[in-house]
């Protein structure tokens, strides 16, 4: 994962403190190494001014809300008496028990499954199946060049790769970097353009009719792979029989400066590293991210015309095309598994004008995409165990169908009673985001994990609005975010 580094500034001062103190302090061998170990943990922390305003402040609030929440008892049991004293007060209360009580349930149930998650191990190259890397890409100038060259220096056998890139009309320099790529590269690497801008969807079905490999495997042009991860991904194809497609284990690339890639970079790690992670013991992870998935040939073979065909109220699908081959792949009774060890770094948007587009793209895809999974999931559309994908669908449609009452009641408090809405919505913040906090400081950095409370407190505040939205534009066509190669 791209880390980021230390201040010239900070690194000089913490090297002269260390200095002082074992010149002058008087400390034996373990207690320096306590100070080294607490001073380098503040480095890390420090390391950009903007982390220290961003940890403080998201502290500040949430412990304030705490303080609040004991403060203003009488009231919250005020407010309380007054709900359950009506019939509708006693529902809302009824029904929202319930839906808590069923989000611990399944949280429950994913950790257990998640406990069960073991990334295949990769197998050896004489058993690892000829494989073509499809690259589909639009403005991304240098970009896709250093998504090729990543591609290519991969440890996988040269002799079984083969790597398809095709530029999807862009408007910038990006044919000129295709071109570059090819020259350094070779034969390894074609290289095509579409007449005109199509979209990512023709891009693919285009690298797939050309691909000449037993197993696809697809990434975004805007990634870098590292130089296991195409083994790694491939491999659990060639043990599991059942397996139709895997997920790769997605980070964010460009966390340097920007906020919100930082607060990302978290959530991902808890999306897909546990969320994924128990999906894939039950053989159902919902999506193969465009950002890097690997695909049995025979798999995709069987669903593309229909997935290039596939419309929505009557009219063309362009949006969500990486849910919709897991959907297909799904239905044809495959199993879609994930490669915590696959991983890739992507770029995503810098800005909130990108974020939320990102975002509602998704969101559209999502509603789309859980109609048709509803159409087999509940048939016999294959032999293993069902319920494990029946039960991660419910969870689905419980949020589609809740996000038009919680929005309401959000609204109605606001209103009526903004106190205790943001303490009380503050403290839950810091109850429940504890979870990918401990999370993502057991398996990566604990100097970042608080972000995934900093990412609760942004999303429920600025991007709560995005599922109702999307809900009510599902059929929209548009990629949203194409050509954005900084926002």
């Amino acid at each position: 994962m791209a880390r980021t580094n230390l201040s010239k500034i900070t690194v000089v001062d913490l090297r002269k403190r260390e200095d002082i103190l074992n010149t002058n302090l008087p400390f034996n061998k373990e207690k320096t190494s306590i100070k080294q170990k607490v001073l380098s943990f503040v480095g890390k922390v420090i390391s950009d001014p903007i982390d220290y305003v961003v940890f403080a402040s998201t502290y500040l609030l949430m412990f304030g809300a705490v303080f609040l929440v004991f403060e203003l008892e009488d009231d919250f049991y005020e407010f309380h008496n007054a709900m359950l004293s009506t019939t509708l007060g006693s529902i809302f209360y009824m029904v929202t028990f319930t839906l808590l009580l069923f989000k611990l349930s399944f949280l429950l149930f994913l950790f257990i499954k998640y406990l069960q998650y073991k990334p295949i191990k990769s197998v050896s190259d004489d058993e690892l199946p000829s494989c073509t890397v499809i690259v589909p890409a639009y403005n991304e100038g240098k970009l896709v060049y250093e998504t090729l060259i990543s591609l290519n220096d991969s440890d996988f056998p040269k002799e079984k790769l083969q790597i398809i890139s095709i530029d999807d009309g862009s408007k910038d320099d990006t044919w000129q970097w295709m071109k570059k790529a090819k020259e350094e590269l070779g034969d390894i690497v074609s290289i095509y353009q579409q007449p005109k801008n199509k979209g990512k969807r023709h891009a693919l079905y285009r690298g797939f009719k050309l691909a000449t490999g037993d197993v696809f495997v697809t990434v975004d042009s805007d990634s870098l792979v590292k130089k296991n991860t195409l083994r790694n991904l491939i491999s659990p194809l060639k043990v599991n029989n059942d397996c139709g497609a895997v997920a790769g284990n997605v980070h964010v690339l460009n966390t340097k400066k920007a906020l919100i890639p930082k607060m990302l970079n978290v959530s991902f790690a808890f999306s897909f590293e546990f969320i994924r992670a128990a999906q894939s013991t039950m053989g159902s992870v919902l999506c193969t991210p465009g950002a890097l998935a690997a695909y049995k040939k025979e798999a995709v073979m069987g669903c593309l015309d229909d997935w290039m065909n596939q419309t929505f109220f009557g009219q063309p699908t362009d949006i969500g095309e990486d849910r919709a081959m897991t959907n297909m792949i799904l239905k044809q009774g495959y199993h879609v598994m994930f490669q915590r060890n696959a991983l890739v770094l992507t770029k995503i948007p810098e800005k909130f004008s990108g974020l939320r587009k990102m975002f509602t793209r998704w969101e559209r895809s999502n509603v789309r995409e859980n109609i048709m999974m509803s159409r087999f999931a509940f048939t016999n559309f294959r032999e293993t165990s069902k319920l494990g994908l029946r039960i991660l669908l419910l969870n689905q449609w419980l949020g589609i169908v809740t996000a038009y009452p919680l929005v309401i009641s959000m609204l109605y408090m606001i209103v009526v009673h903004p106190i205790l809405f943001l303490s009380s919505t503050l403290m839950g913040i810091l109850i429940f985001n504890s979870i990918p906090v401990i999370f993502y400081a057991l398996k990566h950095r604990k100097s970042k994990s608080f972000l995934a409370h900093t990412y609760g407190i942004f999303y429920a505040f600025s991007l709560f609005w995005i599922t109702p939205y999307a809900i009510a534009t599902a059929s929209r066509r548009g990629w949203l975010t194409r050509g954005l190669t900084t926002t």
